[in-house]
């Protein structure tokens, strides 16, 4: 019997937990970016980052908001284990919680100011499209959903690369955004002088 997706990816993050912030600086591009631009947008109560994995990008949520109340969704046990060792030390309250986004959490009274993806949708594969909807039940009436994930790419060598890391690349995810929420942001970049590229996505309910 074959793993399922979840099994395959805790593994695949029981190893990757160790080396996740030391690797991934040189292709996830646009994190702080989207998080400085979601700055100038929302004065959230409360955040949800749903794969917040190391807990990095939860660190500097705090810095920019540091009243918000902070959560956190993973699948994957190891790295919210290194997500709360680096909070701790990090002096940096937040509840992280084990399990699939694949329907609301409904966490918080009235719902979540802000919700993050960071390079998220792209791993869920099957499932980014309930992630998607299941945001779009836990914001609140004026929450606003910040995305930065894989675009394209013109090389099928790299995508075929990314697969073998369980990460989908094309234009699928975008799409599905713009006709869920408003757009106050939507902006494409190129990656190593257009050997793929990634969005930046910022919107709110309908």
């Amino acid at each position: 019997m074959e793993p399922s997706r979840t099994e395959t990816l805790t593994q695949y993050y029981r190893f990757h937990s160790k080396i996740y912030d030391v690797t991934r600086w040189s292709f996830l591009f646009g994190r702080d970016l989207l998080l400085e631009k979601v700055s100038k947008l929302s004065v959230p109560k409360n955040i949800l980052e749903v794969g917040c994995g190391t807990g990095r990008n939860l660190r500097i949520l705090h810095k920019i908001f540091p009243n918000a109340a902070l959560f956190g969704v993973d699948i994957s046990e190891e790295m919210l284990k290194v997500a709360e060792e680096k909070l701790v030390a990090a002096e940096v309250e937040a509840n992280l919680i084990q399990e699939s986004y694949d329907r609301p959490l409904h966490s918080v009274e009235d719902g979540f100011d802000l919700i993050v993806f960071s390079y998220c949708l792209s791993i869920i594969n099957p499932g980014w499209q309930e992630a998607v909807l299941a945001a779009k039940a836990d914001l609140s009436g004026s929450g606003v959903l910040a995305v930065v994930d894989f675009k394209e790419s013109k090389s099928d060598i790299y995508k075929a690369w990314m697969a073998m890391n369980h990460v989908k690349i094309g234009n699928h995810i975008s799409p599905m955004l713009e006709g869920s929420f408003k757009a106050l942001l939507s902006e494409k970049h190129d990656a190593y002088f257009g050997a793929w590229s990634y969005f930046l996505f910022i919107g709110i309910n309908h």
